[in-house]
């Protein structure tokens, strides 16, 4: 069953494209009928409006928070056509039915994100009239159509022209994002109602007793992690940083599941690190690490690290990718590059590689770890606030005969930055210019300290060793030392710490104590 749409209503905040709809709507015969703002550009630009207050026979008041709070508005909208009692008490009442709603609703989410506003300015940008016509629309959507998105003018205009009406299947879809759309801006308003009324402990006030979320869909993905599962790419609506999400891509396949989490894990890490670095990821684990005097440079740095895992993996500049670092790059095969930006040649030599994904960033002063971390597990989903950089290793504790060189300094703190995001049991090898050998995600430390001497290329003779988490026991400090190794940075807190400095003294090592892990699961 479908309704001939003869009247519409439009409210919205969001006005862009809002004109060229009305008119077309106009040329189809429909009447408009239209609030505040959106009443008078409609009207400057030409086109026969109905003002909501001539409609209501109210006019407008206390400066806006009332304005379609009517029942000449609500039961237009509301009135079930093939019921004869609503339409009879539509009769009796004069009120005309109300047949499509276009309404999008006020910026709240943008507003509480800006520091230079009020905590009234953003309450004023709770929208009460705007999610009650879309709430209601929705919950008539077998007679009433109801548009939130612009991007949904086009096929709303398309079943208009064919039929004179919205095709049912349209009208339910509709509804559907609606009904989000209101459910994720309460979510939003909830959200940040219950930082502020938690000042005292703001680090946990997101942590509320009811986590409302509010994502928002970028795009669908071809499939996730493997070819049988469906996905697709949800995108923080409050974040404003630089970010994976908020990248502009520049040339290549679009982008999979797997890769956005490598080029988050690479550009996590490479922000980290903060400048000339070159960060190449590979299944989630930094592969290799390098940071040079130019961009070139560290990518050859971080490549010499593992180049047979590099290969088919991501990689994250923290400076703009030039020509000759797009030389290199081309040299073999990558699923893709982020960094802030691309020099005209270094387009022209990645462009021959046209499946290769390029992600241009801007600043990357602008990364920001925003919001939760969240994971999703069966029956449940666990937050916590992100893993923040933690103060410099020279701020730890030395607790061997030996202090560290100013070489080993600079050594352990590359070491500890990216032991950071490498997954648990992580240990990172790696002089003061990039990593020399990555033993990643083993179920004992020790085997995890093998694992980077194994990969190693070089001899590890004077290199700086990180450690994730604490020595459970001597024997991962003794492989590293006979490895070479003469430093290490490790939290500590062991009941075997005197054990582990010990060791370390027997060898003639230095070793630090930070005091915090970094469990990466």
């Amino acid at each position: 069953m479908s309704t001939t749409v003869r009247r519409a209503l439009i409210s919205v905040f969001d006005k862009g494209g809002i004109v060229e709809f009305a008119r077309e709507l106009d040329r189809l015969g429909i009447e408009l009928l239209s609030t505040g703002g959106t009443a008078r550009l409609l009207e400057d630009s030409g086109l026969r409006v109905v003002r909501v207050a001539d409609q209501t026979g109210f006019p407008e008041m206390l400066d806006g928070r009332v304005k379609t709070l009517h029942p000449r508005i609500h039961a237009g909208i509301l009135a079930i056509r093939a019921n004869v009692k609503h339409m009879a008490d539509l009769a009796a009442a004069r009120i005309p039915t109300i047949d499509l709603v276009i309404v999008n609703l006020y910026a709240f989410a943008r507003t509480a994100a800006d520091p230079a506003k009020s905590f009234e300015d953003i309450v004023e940008m709770v929208d009460i009239g705007g999610p009650s016509m879309v709430r209601g629309a929705a919950k008539n959507w077998e007679d009433v159509g109801v548009v939130v998105d612009a991007a949904d003018y086009p096929a709303v205009l398309e079943g208009l022209r064919a039929e004179g009406s919205l095709p049912r299947a349209l009208r339910l879809s509709l509804a559907a994002k609606a009904f989000a759309h209101t459910a994720a801006y309460d979510a939003g308003v909830a959200t940040y109602l219950s930082r502020v009324a938690s000042p005292e402990t703001a680090r946990k006030a997101e942590l509320a007793d009811s986590l409302a979320l509010d994502f928002q869909k970028a795009t669908d993905l071809v499939y996730g992690e493997n070819p049988h599962q469906h996905a697709a790419f949800y995108r923080d609506p409050r974040a404003q940083g630089a970010s994976v999400a908020t990248a502009r891509q520049l040339q290549g396949k679009p982008l999979s599941f797997n890769n956005i989490l490598d080029f988050d894990a690479a550009l996590s890490l490479t922000a980290d690190l903060g400048r000339r670095a070159c960060v190449i990821v590979k299944h989630g684990n930094p592969c290799g690490v390098g940071l040079g005097d130019d961009p070139a440079t560290a990518f050859a740095l971080a490549l010499a690290c593992d180049p047979t895992s590099a290969f088919g993996g991501v990689i994250a500049c923290s400076e703009p990718v030039d020509g000759p670092t797009a030389d290199a790059i081309a040299g073999a095969f990558y699923e893709g590059v982020i960094a802030p930006s691309f020099t005209a040649e270094a387009v022209v030599t990645l462009a021959r590689k046209k499946n290769l994904r390029l992600l241009e960033l801007g600043p990357l002063s602008r990364y920001r770890r925003e919001g939760l971390d969240l994971r999703r597990v069966q029956g449940g989903l666990l937050a916590q606030d992100w893993d923040q950089p933690d103060p410099p290793v020279r701020e730890g504790r030395v607790v061997t005969t030996r202090t560290p060189t100013d070489e080993e300094w600079t050594a352990l703190q590359f070491a500890w930055t990216v032991v950071r995001h490498v997954k648990s049991n992580a240990i990172v090898y790696a002089n003061a210019s990039r990593t020399l050998g990555i033993g990643a995600g083993q179920m004992s430390r020790v085997d995890s300290a093998r694992l980077g001497i194994q990969k190693s290329l070089v001899s590890l003779h004077g290199a700086a060793m990180a450690s994730d988490a604490f020595f459970p026991f001597r024997d991962g400090l003794d492989t590293a030392a006979e490895a070479g190794i003469t430093a290490v940075v490790q939290p500590g807190g062991s009941i075997r710490d005197d054990d582990v400095v010990a060791a370390a003294n027997e060898r003639g090592l230095t070793m630090v104590l930070v005091g915090r892990r970094h469990f990466r699961h």
